[in-house]
């Protein structure tokens, strides 16, 4: 049984962590796999959305497969710890936005991953968080990261520190999550927002993330002109020219991702 699950329709793709028996956590089987398919993915230019999820109704990732974590070497452990830091660099750095439809538990490795979306959109009733520190550890996939950036210091600090777990209401009371449903209706509120997406310019939907996403790590001057730049590769294309025929025309624009 593959670890990974992966395929792509009306221009999404979904991945679906497969390891249901063990809560969908991280071996090193499965971040090989992982990084196989998000690598697919950067250059597929059918690809204009990313949904990210887990096997089964009870998690979408519990994190380091611990089980395995206890046969390690030191360096093998470090290793692990390199590679799953890597893959989700890797998702973060994905041209398509990214969806995490998180379908259970999300902590440790499996939060971090959630992290690593432009999107997250949880079910009812279910727990995360980033609990490494009760292991004597600390967040290792970019969660120390990733987190104050998304909520602040101050609370960030406050969860990792104390390990906390949030139900999903009280994570996007925090910030951490985009939205709320109902376990019924996950896969539908992930397609939605994918579907509002994947209807405009491809080339755009890329530019305009990758002038979010630098320019955030710039002071506005800096900004500005990422965005100029970014603007400046939509010009030339195919489907800009298609928007303006179509408005014209009074019909729905067909882009092509030209």
């Amino acid at each position: 049984m593959t670890t990974v699950l992966y395929n792509v329709e009306n221009h999404i793709a979904t991945i679906t962590l497969n390891r249901p028996e063990a809560m969908n956590c991280f071996n090193y089987e499965t971040l090989k796999k992982l990084e196989e398919v998000v690598e697919d993915i950067r250059t597929n230019k059918e690809v204009r959305v990313v949904v990210i999820t887990g096997a089964g109704d009870k998690a979408f990732s519990v994190g380091a497969d611990l089980k395995e974590r206890k046969t390690l070497s030191e360096q093998e452990v470090r290793r692990n710890v390199y590679k799953i830091g890597e893959v989700f660099a890797s998702i973060e750095s994905l041209p398509q936005p990214t969806i995490c439809a998180m379908n259970g538990y999300a902590f440790g490795g499996g939060m971090e991953l959630a992290l690593a979306c432009d999107f997250r959109i949880v079910v009812e009733n279910t727990l995360m968080g980033l609990t490494e520190t009760s292991l004597a550890i600390i967040p290792g996939a970019g969660g120390t990261q990733r987190l104050p950036r998304l909520i602040g210091e101050a609370k960030a600090l406050e969860l990792i520190l104390t390990a906390r777990r949030l139900s999903s209401e009280e994570a996007y009371a925090y910030g951490m999550v985009t939205k709320v449903v109902p376990a019924a209706e996950l896969l539908d509120a992930c397609l939605q927002l994918a579907n509002e997406m994947t209807k405009n310019g491809p080339i755009a939907l890329q530019q305009a993330k990758f002038a979010i996403k630098q320019g955030m790590n710039a002071d506005l001057h800096t900004g500005l002109q990422i965005e100029r730049k970014a603007y400046e590769v939509t010009i030339p294309t195919e489907d800009r020219v298609e928007a303006l025929t179509a408005f014209n025309e009074k019909r729905k624009p067909v882009f092509k991702g030209k």
